[in-house]
């Protein structure tokens, strides 16, 4: 089989220029840094074009593909733009996500509304901005949904979300299929909510059915089942209610390679086994090609991104660690404090010196917990290098905070020697511009 970029750890464009400084897009990392300062996001263009490209050719002998981004995994109007100009569509979990989407001129035919507890001014949002399908998850999203289309005289297309009852090796915070998960419908009841649907819920349209089963995924044989299982429900359900259910949204959760011990399949692997196991399921059955849904996030934007900290202080412990502080942390990665996710890394400034010192990469953050890489070989580190931090393209952003009120860095997109600020580095002012002091407090001051 083909590799696929999500199989590399650094930014396909990523290399050592003339300078001896790291280079991602033909742009210089140390003049990035300097220019925006750091903790900085760089995100290669390049790179994320070659992926979809990679999930097009890759699915592109099952003609019914709907290939939807996970915006959860990185959501910006930049991003959301160059993604679908690589004729994606997009899976979205919230109203800001919604907004966000729309507000980039995307086609809202080809979004899918996702979650497992829709607010009702979401729902509405989405109603109003002409969402392409809404993925039900539970009994009382059933119920409001079809009351606000009913209110504004829609009909809205809707997926039930089921839980297969598949377990994927990978953590278990990001494991979504298993029988024990706070998304989607039991297979238990998906007759009750069809029941609904076609009894009482004239203003949702049943579509078909949609399971995740998980993150990070490094094996194909889950494909293979949730496939399995989705096609054998789809064809229960409609020769028990006269249907004709013709789509299937199978989720993503393709791994992406953070460190050298990391091997995640490729795109080309996984197409492989779910294209056999649809045409072996359409035989097996006598059905009509179903249209598939797939959502890959993470490895469409994961590798394209790193992250640029300045380091800073260094303390040896006795007979102990090394460590050394970098400018960011937790509140700009909070994934190796939630997961324990590793990461690669090499000294921007001096990428091609031998790596001889073992240390531990520290955040700023008042936690103990805020270690960023536990151990790894660098070079000789001095005060005001640059570190570069790869594969963070992915919930980076996404889930970053202002804890110890620190400001949110800024992310630039590089291609083609050319870089443009995407997201703007918040200011002091920024953090403190929705705060509110009543006036029988300000008195006291």
């Amino acid at each position: 089989m083909s590799e696929s970029t999500n199989q590399f750890i650094k930014p396909l464009t990523c290399k050592t220029n003339e300078s001896g400084h790291l280079e991602i897009g033909g742009c210089d990392l140390i003049e990035l840094a300097k220019d925006f300062g750091t903790p900085l996001y760089v995100l290669d263009e390049y790179t994320i074009r070659e992926i979809c490209r990679d999930y097009k050719k890759a699915f592109s002998s099952y003609k019914n593909v709907k290939l939807m981004f996970a915006s959860k995994a990185l959501c910006t109007m930049a991003t959301t733009a160059l993604i679908a100009s690589e004729g994606f569509g997009f899976d979205v979990v919230s109203g800001g996500e919604i907004y966000t989407v729309h507000n980039s001129g995307v086609d809202m035919s080809s979004v899918l509304f996702n979650g497992n507890n829709k607010s009702v001014d979401e729902l509405i949002l989405a109603l109003d901005t002409g969402v392409g399908r809404f993925s039900v998850d539970n009994f009382l999203e059933l119920s409001l949904l079809n009351e606000l289309a009913k209110s504004k005289n829609k009909i809205a297309d809707i997926l039930l979300r089921i839980t297969p009852g598949i377990e994927c090796h990978t953590h278990e915070y990001i494991q979504t299929g298993h029988l024990d998960s706070k998304f989607g419908f039991d297979l238990t009841q998906i007759d009750e909510a069809v029941d609904l649907i076609l009894g009482r819920y004239s203003n949702l349209n049943l579509h078909g059915i949609h399971a995740h089963i998980g993150s990070q995924i490094f094996e194909t044989q889950v494909y293979h089942d949730e496939i399995e299982i989705l096609v054998k429900e789809l064809v229960r359900i409609n020769e028990k209610y006269g249907l004709n259910l013709n789509e299937i949204n199978i989720g993503g959760g393709l791994g992406v390679k953070y460190t050298e011990k990391d091997f995640p399949p490729s795109v080309y692997d996984i197409a492989d086994v779910i294209i056999t196991s649809l045409e072996n399921s359409i035989a097996k059955y006598g059905i009509e090609p179903p249209t598939i849904f797939l959502e890959p996030g993470r490895s469409i934007v994961s590798n394209a991104g790193v992250t640029l900290y300045t380091l800073g202080s260094s303390k040896q412990v006795p007979k102990g660690k090394y460590y050394f502080a970098v400018d960011g942390g937790m509140s700009d990665n909070a994934r190796p404090s939630m997961y324990k996710a590793e990461y690669s890394a090499q000294i921007a400034n001096k990428p091609e010196e031998e790596s001889l010192q073992n240390v531990t990469i520290a955040g700023r953050f008042c936690e103990s917990g805020d270690i960023l890489i536990p151990r790894i070989k660098l070079p000789e580190i001095e005060e005001g290098d640059i570190l570069c931090v790869f594969n963070t393209g992915a919930y980076n952003y996404s889930m970053a905070s202002n804890y110890n009120r620190v400001e949110k860095p800024a992310m630039v997109l590089v291609n083609n020697s050319q870089f443009d600020m995407i997201v703007r580095r918040e200011s002091l002012s920024d953090l403190i511009s929705h705060d509110i002091i009543p006036d029988r407090l300000r008195k006291n001051v």
